[in-house]
């Protein structure tokens, strides 16, 4: 449902059926283009245009943008004056918002925040309980999952995935490396990567193995 800046529903917009996934969805079309569904909710100067879809319980507000063919479902919320397209995808819980873009093949989904001046483009992936914020960029094929924190002015994800297969995820940006909650520079990991690994008591053999799959990121990086 499409609200005016006073919370009631606009009148004379055009009524629309559209399929997702096979299953007819009801709504209206956005006076500047694109579909609301009667479930979700548009409202304040926030718009949605071009091919964009806003379904689902989502919610867009403030002054945000959803335009292109992007598309946010589920209980997502896109708000401030962050924006939505390309083909980007946000949905589950996730929050988009502050002056955050997602675009290109970007999916935010799960309870991920994405917020400040975050950009999330390619076909990079924030899920989970991720919290990426700043000036952060998150690109190419990157992951950020799990309970992942990606901040700051410099740090970059680059075109490395986020390895989830072991107790503890990895990210890798361009200076840090950050494997579950703890975070440090790629110099600092090479130096003391036992030392920290010891004081989570984790197992030999298990500090071997994440050895070699940082330093097997670290090679993939530099092709």
């Amino acid at each position: 449902m499409i609200l005016d800046k006073n919370g009631k529903p606009i009148e004379r917009l055009k009524k629309k059926t559209i399929k997702i996934n096979d299953v007819k969805v009801k709504g209206e079309i956005h006076p500047y283009g694109g579909f609301v569904a009667l479930t979700a909710r548009v409202y304040g100067n926030a718009r949605v245009s071009g091919n964009a879809r806003v379904s689902g319980d989502a919610w867009v507000y403030g002054d945000a943008r959803v335009s292109g063919d992007a598309f946010v479902y589920g209980d997502a919320l896109v708000y401030n004056n962050a924006q939505v397209y390309g083909y980007a995808r946000v949905s589950g819980n996730a929050r988009v918002f502050g002056d955050a873009l997602v675009y290109d093949n970007a999916w935010v989904s799960g309870d991920a925040l994405v917020y400040g001046n975050t950009q999330v483009y390619g076909y990079a992936q924030v899920s989970g309980n991720a919290f990426v914020y700043g000036n952060t960029r998150v690109y190419g094929y990157a992951q950020v999952s799990g309970n992942a924190r990606v901040s700051g002015n410099t740090q970059t994800t680059t075109l490395v995935p986020n390895v989830i297969t072991f107790p503890y995820s990895i990210t890798l940006t361009d200076n840090h490396i950050q494997i579950g909650c703890e975070q440090i520079s790629i110099k600092a990991w090479q130096k003391h990567g036992r030392a920290i690994a010891k004081k989570y008591k984790m197992p030999t053999k298990q500090q071997t193995a994440y050895k070699k799959i940082i330093e097997g990121l670290l090679t993939l990086r530099r092709i």
